[in-house]
């Protein structure tokens, strides 16, 4: 497994591997891995010649400084998993300055309007945040193809979006979210909450379950009451938002529309820790 903190001694590395006939996989993280990260290596091990695994934890994607800070740092540990999965594996671990420069700051970029919902709006240029760096990245390694999570399903549309936009060749892959034993949606956040509250949040994906069951013979408008009404019954959970959408635009469903995919959202605190889920309706 080889190592680099200098994007330029990774370019250099990746300009002696690329011919005609090689396939560049990324898998772009900020650490904390888990089972859900790895499943993306994986993945891009198994469709590419040579897989770059990246490490960093973005500063200008959090709107909250608190979060940023108790953010997990654990780069020996995600080494070790990394090696465990493949030793051929090349992992870049830049820091900010590496990346940004003097500039550690968001470009400004036109997704239209799906930036501005969800997570969006409670999250202040979260998304700039995002595809900022991965737009770095992706500069950088110009991968064939890149992986991401479907935990972060709106993350997904918009790094899509930001192909679309600036029309590199790049193949974004999304994959399934990977769950716990007991259904809640694996993130790096779940290791903040008390072993009671982690085997409790499994009622956020047993509600969705129960979601897509009446969303066959309910309104948009019926389900979104119900899950709230159940989130109201828990004192535990704190539901920031639920919402039923258009699977590809994000917009609001007014009427349901044959040959349309819906997927419903979530967002949900468990003792003061933010976690978010989502679920295909259709």
């Amino acid at each position: 497994m080889l190592l680099f903190s200098s994007k330029k001694e990774l370019i250099a590395h990746l300009a002696t591997l690329k011919n005609t006939s090689t396939t560049v996989g990324l898998v772009p993280t900020m650490g904390a891995l888990h089972k859900g990260h790895l499943s993306l290596i994986k993945k891009a091990i198994s469709e590419t010649k040579v897989v770059v695994v990246s490490i960093f934890v973005n500063p200008t994607q959090f709107d909250n400084q608190d979060d940023l800070k108790k953010y997990p740092d654990t780069l020996d540990a995600d080494l070790a998993s990394l090696k465990n999965v493949s030793e051929e594996l090349i992992v870049f671990t830049p820091s900010a300055i590496e990346l940004y420069s003097n500039n550690i700051s968001s470009k400004e970029y036109d997704f239209d309007g799906l930036d501005k919902t969800m997570e969006g709006k409670y999250r202040s240029n979260h998304f700039l945040g995002v595809a900022t760096v991965v737009e770095k990245l992706f500069s950088i390694v110009q991968p064939n193809k890149a992986y991401f999570g479907e935990k972060d399903f709106q993350q997904l549309l918009i790094i899509k979006k930001l192909i679309e936009n600036t029309n590199m060749p790049i193949e974004i892959i999304g994959c399934p979210i990977v769950r716990e034993p007991h259904g809640l949606a694996m993130s790096s956040r779940n290791e903040r909450l008390p072993k009671d509250l982690r085997i409790k949040a499994s009622f956020i994906y047993e509600t969705l379950l129960a979601a897509k069951e009446i969303f066959g013979t309910k309104s948009a408008t019926n389900v979104m009451n119900w899950v709230k009404n159940k989130f109201g019954k828990q004192p535990e959970f704190d539901l920031e938002y639920v919402k039923i959408t258009d699977q590809e635009t994000l917009n609001p469903i007014k009427r349901k529309q044959k040959n349309t995919k819906y997927r419903a959202f979530i967002a949900v605190y468990v003792d003061g820790v933010r976690l978010i889920d989502n679920i295909a309706l259709n």
